[in-house]
Order: structure tokens, then C-alpha cells, then sequence
């Protein structure tokens, strides 16, 4: 068997001791630990109920006792948890055999105990039958406890025995593994032999290898000089696409102005051209409103006319009544005299409605002309709007691609800065690197046969 498989068995074997050992020293812990909480409740059942009898003798009744006690026998009969000092604590079922047949002879008798208690509240003369049962549930509670007892004593005994096993075990694969270590520190030491050997031919090379180191040394610095220069290239390039984004952005922001005057401008001539609709509107009222006001003239031309012809009527008659009617004949005349009044004021009136209407007339040709012009302003501001849109659209796509530029060349410089830095870096590795490559060339052939001899054995 090789060297290495005995290690490896060894190994496992200590891995799986120590494993074990560890869940023994759980189950260690915890076992003696379930059966001391066992005997300690196994305890406190007895002085609990001590306790008790003393207090209910003196007169004194303790109910919560009393439920604590019950709780107590029947997690030490069925399992269950209970609550310690140091918290709550799980305890398993009895098992069959002669604590749990105690137990039970336990709760038996607590049952009568209990029945004594409460009836002596009632009848204080039952107190010598109390002391009397209590003494057999004492009895029955101190055989319990050395049952308890028996069962703490036998799990220490385990463990006892438990323990020696795994320390001579553990022995045993210690003088194995020591064993295997010593075997294997003798072929190590035969193979460093071996490798010394070779440490001569490896100092003989160390010369021509400083001469190909120098060689490599002046290609690496000719090629960082060549990619300096080529940084310089990529962060005046990168300056000049800065530049070219910083104009494009003025030009955008000049754009955006001349956008935002163009839009002034087109609600300006907007707004004007509803003002010229709001007057076209107005002039359209006044048309109205004078046409009305002729109408009435002409009415009353009409109504002065009638008049008239009543009042010569009038004179008419006044005339053949002789002086009775001279009054209404003076009546008459008035009347003449003002409906020729009226007359002429209507005749004025719809020669001023006449020059109102053609005035009304140019005024409107006037609005719908102002209407027109408006419309071809709007027109003409909306294409000045969209030229300028489509110019910051331009300047913005060319703004764009300068500050990615920009970009790339800042990242180019940045790269390039690295591989100058690579470079240095492998100028200075390039010598301990040829060194350590023609050592172990030099030496292959015999470090080849020192690993087969290791092969061999291990």
C-alpha cells in the first residue's frame, strides 16, 4: 500500500473518531444532564409536598402548590417541560421499569393526599389522617427519587466507559499517522538529495539568461515609448472633441433661444389676430346696431310725413270753422313745423347711417385683410419654429457625438496610461521571470527523474 493511501485512511479514521467523539460528548452532556433534571424534579415533588402539608396544617391553603406539584408527576410519568432557574427544560417519558412504577405509586397516592387536604379544609379534625398518608406518599417518593437515582448513577457509568474507548482509539490512530509521517520524511529526504544535485547547473545558466533579460529589457522600453506618444495623441484628441462639444452646446443654447423667440412671436401674432377677430366681431354688431338705427329713421320720416298730412288736415278744417277753429289752426302749424323738423332730422340721420355703413364696410375689408395677414404670419413663424427645431435637433445629435468622443478618447488615454504602467511593470518582472524560467529548464530533466522516484514510492 502506498504511503498516501495510508495517510488518507489514517486521516479519515481520525476524522470520523473525532466526529463520533463529538456527538458522544453531545449526548454525554445532554443525557446526565436530562437525568439530573429527573432526579432534581423527582426532589422537588418530595419537599414540594413537604412543604405543603406543613403549610395546610398550619391553616394556610396554597392552591398554586398544589397545581405545581400535579404538573410535576405528570411530566416525570408522560414527558413534558418544565421550568427552572436556568429556563424551561424538556424531560421525556419514563421508561418501563422501576422509577415509573414508582411514579405511578406516586400519583396513586398524591391523589389520596390531595382528597385528605382539601376535606380537612372543611374539617379540621381530619389532620391526624393527613399526617398518616402523608407519610406513605413520603415513603412512596423516596423510593422514586433512588430510582431516579439509579438511572443517574448507570448513565455515569456509560459515559465511563465510553470515554476510555474513544482515548484508546484515538491513541491507536496516532501511533499510525506517526507511523506513516516518519516514512515519509525519509523519501523526502532522499528526493531533496537529489534536487541539490541539480542546484549547480542552475547557477551555470544564470549568466546567459541576464543577457536575454537585457534584450527583453530594451524591446519593452522602445515599445513604452511608442505608446506614450500615443497617449499624448488620444488626450489632445480628447481635448479637441471637448472643445467641439462645449461650441455645439452654445449652439444648442443660442437654438433653444431662438426657438423660445420664435414661439414669443407666433403667440404674439396669434393673440393679435384674435383682438382683429374680436373686432371684426364688434364691427359686425355695429352694422347691426346702425342698420336698426335706420330703419327707425326711415320710420320716422314716415311718422313726420303722416304728420304733416295731418296738420294740413287740420289747418284744413280750422279754416272752414272761421274763428273757432284759428286756435286749432295755430295748433296745426306748431305741428307742421315739427314734423318738417323731424323730417330733416331723419334725412340727417340716414345720410350720417349712410357714411357710418360705408365706413363700417372699409373697416371690415380693413379686418379681413389684418385677418389674412395674421394667417400668413402664423404660417411663416411656424416654419421659422420648425426649421429651428430641426436645427437644435442637429446641433444636439453633433453635441452628442462630440462628448462621446470625448469620451472614448479620455477612456483610449486613460487605456494607453495603463499599458505604459503594464509595461514598466513587466520590464521590471521581465528579469526575475528569465531567471526563474531558465532555472527550471536547466534542471528539468533531473528534477524529472527525482519526481518519478516520488512517484514510485509515494
Amino acid at each position: 500500500m502506498k504511503i498516501t493511501q495510508q495517510i488518507r485512511i489514517a486521516v479519515a479514521a481520525l476524522a470520523v473518531v473525532g466526529v463520533g467523539f463529538s456527538l458522544f460528548e453531545i449526548t454525554r452532556v445532554q443525557g446526565p444532564a436530562k437525568n439530573a433534571q429527573v432526579l432534581n424534579q423527582t426532589g422537588l415533588v418530595r419537599g414540594g409536598t413537604q412543604r405543603l402539608v406543613k403549610l395546610e396544617l398550619a391553616g394556610q391553603k396554597n392552591d398554586d402548590l398544589i397545581k405545581g406539584i400535579e404538573t410535576k408527576i405528570d411530566v416525570l410519568i408522560n414527558g413534558g417541560t418544565v421550568t427552572t432557574l436556568d429556563g424551561e427544560v424538556n424531560i421525556a417519558a419514563a421508561k418501563e421499569g422501576p422509577f415509573k412504577t414508582e411514579m405511578l405509586n406516586v400519583q396513586e397516592l398524591w391523589k389520596q393526599l390531595k382528597n385528605d387536604l382539601i376535606q380537612r379544609r372543611q374539617n379540621p379534625n381530619l389532620a391526624a389522617k393527613v399526617v398518616q398518608d402523608s407519610e406513605s406518599y413520603f415513603d412512596a417518593t423516596n423510593k422514586a427519587a433512588f430510582a431516579a437515582e439509579d438511572i443517574f448513577a448507570a448513565g455515569i457509568g456509560t459515559e465511563r466507559n465510553l470515554i476510555l474507548l474513544a482515548i484508546l482509539v484515538q491513541i491507536i490512530l496516532a501511533a499510525v499517522v506517526l507511523v506513516t509521517v516518519e516514512q515519509v520524511s525519509k523519501t523526502l529526504q532522499k528526493a531533496v538529495s537529489g534536487v541539490s544535485g541539480s542546484s549547480s547547473q542552475i547557477a551555470a545558466t544564470v549568466e546567459e539568461q541576464g543577457r536575454i533579460v537585457s534584450d527583453q529589457t530594451a524591446s519593452v522600453n522602445e515599445t513604452t515609448t511608442t505608446i506614450e506618444e500615443l497617449g499624448a495623441s488620444s488626450f489632445q484628441a480628447a481635448q479637441q472633441a471637448d472643445a467641439s462639444a462645449s461650441s455645439a452646446q452654445q449652439a444648442l443654447d443660442l437654438s433653444d433661444s431662438g426657438q423660445k423667440t420664435v414661439q414669443e412671436t407666433l403667440d404674439g401674432i396669434a393673440n393679435l389676430r384674435s383682438k382683429v377677430g374680436d373686432i371684426a366681431e364688434k364691427i359686425m354688431q355695429l352694422s347691426e346696431q346702425t342698420d336698426q338705427i335706420s330703419t327707425v329713421s326711415k320710420l320716422v320720416a314716415d311718422v313726420a310725413d303722416q304728420t304733416n298730412m295731418l296738420a294740413l288736415n287740420a289747418a284744413v278744417e280750422a279754416a272752414r270753422a272761421g274763428e273757432q277753429g284759428k286756435g286749432f289752426a295755430v295748433v296745426a302749424g306748431e305741428i307742421r313745423k315739427l314734423a318738417d323738423q323731424s323730417r330733416n332730422s331723419a334725412d340727417k340721420i340716414g345720410t350720417l347711417v349712410g357714411t357710418i355703413q360705408s365706413s363700417i364696410n372699409s373697416t371690415v375689408m380693413v379686418t379681413d385683410e389684418g385677418n389674412k395677414t395674421a394667417d400668413s404670419g402664423i404660417k411663416l413663424a411656424q416654419d421659422t419654429l420648425n426649421v429651428f427645431q430641426e436645427i437644435a435637433t442637429a446641433i444636439n445629435e453633433v453635441s452628442i457625438a462630440s462628448q462621446q468622443i470625448a469620451l472614448s478618447s479620455k477612456q483610449q488615454a486613460v487605456g494607453v496610461q495603463q499599458a505604459v504602467s503594464a509595461m514598466n511593470a513587466i520590464n521590471l518582472g521581465a528579469k526575475e521571470t528569465a531567471t526563474v524560467v531558465s532555472q527550471v529548464k536547466s534542471s528539468t530533466e533531473e528534477l524529472t527523474e527525482v519526481a518519478e522516484k516520488l512517484q514510485v514510492t509515494v
